[in-house]
């Protein structure tokens, strides 16, 4: 192939860590990172920290990077933040507007967390001195199954490169602490029946309709509210995703439902697929697990987090984090974590996502002065 037929490849675009908050979140939003399509984004975060951080060690695992300070500190703190989103929905390339008064940086990403990620690049570079060492996780595939988080990959073949006495997430939680996090878990409920024409039923078996008692049990559940250390987890339970049948006049043969679980923190997963499977009881169906992870107790009785908590100041608000996020894996190593970053995480995935400056500004401000940027 000559040269002239070689496909071109497309430049890294160039981030500027140094320059203003709100163009650094533009220019990451602007960089589409489907889960699975996180290449550039990562070739442009890493180039950004080789380029202007002299006092990290840089390095790449895939498509996440890690950036470290080795001072000899004696506490390490560990800032994470996914780089992937949920797919696009006509919300690029991002733009800056006015809502009710304030300036808000709207596009795909911009709250679910390209704008943790721009506080934490920025931050990573300007923090040249901190009090603490810290590491620095930009990483990909958390929007999907967890088996898929590169989290998941790295704890498990290279756990040292997450090892910290205390880790934030740079999740959107509107600048206050949310601690801990709910557990998750996926199930196929699967009635079987038998096929047969709709003009005969008689001779057949509906599997649709074998789901009726399950949908009623679903929708009659209550679901528990779990205090924990003062705050409330409140979980759910619900069915997500419906299919069955093969045509108008065919009574169906199998139909399945999604149900997906929110358990609070004090429930293991092997409890939260118990308490399923009582609650369905009877019914004529199959479950099957087809994903979990378990939640995070809060831990802010630690010292690390009381640090930090008392860094943010008496006024920071503190809730339970009512998602789940990669604070379980730092959970699951014993190392206590915490969900802080800019975007009302009420937002999140929505076509209208945006986040407002304000909070970009605030988190860069807020996280410099417990990283001694500017003193």
């Amino acid at each position: 192939m000559s040269t002239a037929d070689t496909p071109a490849t497309a430049p890294v675009p160039a981030l500027d860590p140094r320059g203003d908050i709100v163009d650094l979140a533009a220019a990451i939003v602007d960089i589409e990172s489907v889960s699975g399509n996180e290449s550039a984004l990562a070739d442009a975060v890493e180039q950004a920290l080789r380029a202007h951080a002299g006092h990290l060690t840089v390095q790449r695992d895939g498509d996440t990077v890690i950036a470290r300070t080795d001072l000899g500190r004696p506490q390490r703190v560990l800032l994470a933040g996914h780089l992937d989103t949920v797919p696009v929905a006509q919300n690029l390339p991002s733009r800056r507007e006015e809502r009710d008064g304030a300036e808000v940086l709207w596009g795909r990403g911009s709250v679910d967390m390209k704008g943790g990620v721009a506080v934490f690049l920025q931050l990573a570079v300007l923090a040249e001195d901190p009090p603490v060492d810290l590491t620095w996780v930009f990483y990909d595939h958390e929007e999907v199954a967890a088996a898929d988080n590169s989290l998941t990959r790295i704890a498990r073949e290279a756990p040292q490169h997450l090892m910290a006495d205390f880790a934030i997430l740079g999740e959107p939680t509107s600048a206050g602490v949310e601690a801990g996090c709910k557990g998750t878990m996926k199930l196929d409920v699967t009635a079987r029946g038998k096929a047969a024409h709709s003009a005969r039923d008689w001779v057949g078996d509906n599997a649709i309709h074998k789901l009726a008692p399950v949908l009623q049990r679903l929708a009659d559940y209550q679901a528990r509210t779990a205090v924990i250390d003062g705050l409330q987890y409140r979980e759910c339970l619900n069915a997500v995703l419906a299919d069955g049948g093969v045509a108008g006049n065919v009574i169906p043969d199998r139909a399945r439902l999604t149900v997906n679980y929110r358990f609070a923190p004090d429930t293991t997963p092997a409890q939260a697929e118990a308490h399923v499977r009582e609650l369905l009881e009877g019914c004529d169906v199959e479950i099957e697990v087809t994903d979990s992870a378990a939640g995070a107790l809060p831990g802010l009785d630690t010292a690390p987090a009381r640090a930090f908590l008392a860094a943010l100041g008496d006024g920071v608000r503190i809730d339970a984090k009512q998602g789940w996020t990669d604070v379980a894996r730092f959970s699951a190593l014993g190392i206590p974590a915490v969900n802080y970053g800019p975007g009302d995480p009420l937002l999140c995935h929505t076509d209208d996502e945006h986040v407002r400056v304000d909070e970009l500004r605030d988190a860069v401000a807020t996280l410099g002065r417990w990283l001694g940027v500017g003193d």
